[in-house]
C-alpha cells in the first residue's frame, strides 16, 4: 500500500461518480485520505489552488445538478468568479466532484475513470462501475 498521503480525494459518499472514483484508487493498491468535503470543506485559499491546479474555472467547478444553483441565480454570466467562490464557501454542495489530488496532478474526476491519468499505479484487476460499466479489464487495462 502507498502512503496514504500521496493521494488526496474530496469525496462525496452519497454520489456514485465519487464512490466510482474512490474504488478505482483503491482497486489499484492506494489507500487515499479521503475528505468528506461536505462535512469538512476546503479552505476558500485551498480550493482557488485546487482551481489552478485543475486548470478548470471557477464555473467548470460549480455543480448544478442536486444543489441550490438555480435558486442562487448562480447561471447568471454576470457573476464574478468571487462571488461564485462566495457561493461555494456558503453551499459547500456546489463545489463539483471528486476532485483527486496525486503526485502527477489535480483533477475533477468526472467521469470517474479520469481519476486513472494522475494515478501512477496500475488497477490491480478488473473494476466495474456501480452502474456496469466495465472499465478496467482483469489484466488493469483501461478499456
Amino acid at each position: 500500500m502507498t502512503d496514504p498521503i500521496d493521494i488526496v480525494i474530496y469525496h462525496n459518499p452519497d454520489c456514485g461518480t465519487s464512490r466510482n472514483t474512490l474504488a478505482m484508487i483503491r482497486n489499484a493498491g492506494i489507500e487515499p485520505h479521503v475528505v468528506e468535503y461536505l462535512k469538512t470543506p476546503p479552505s476558500r485559499p485551498l480550493l482557488e489552488q485546487l482551481l489552478v491546479r485543475m486548470g478548470i474555472s471557477v464555473r467548470d467547478l460549480v455543480r448544478e445538478k442536486g444543489t441550490p444553483y438555480q435558486e442562487l441565480g448562480l447561471g447568471d454570466p454576470a457573476l464574478t468568479d468571487g462571488q461564485l467562490l462566495d457561493a461555494m464557501m456558503q453551499h459547500p454542495i456546489l463545489i463539483n466532484r471528486p476532485i483527486v489530488v496525486s503526485p502527477l496532478g489535480v483533477k475533477l474526476c468526472r467521469p470517474s475513470e479520469a481519476v486513472l491519468e494522475i494515478l501512477r499505479q496500475e488497477q490491480k484487476g478488473a473494476f466495474i462501475k456501480e452502474d456496469g460499466q466495465v472499465v478496467v479489464d482483469a489484466s488493469g487495462r483501461q478499456l
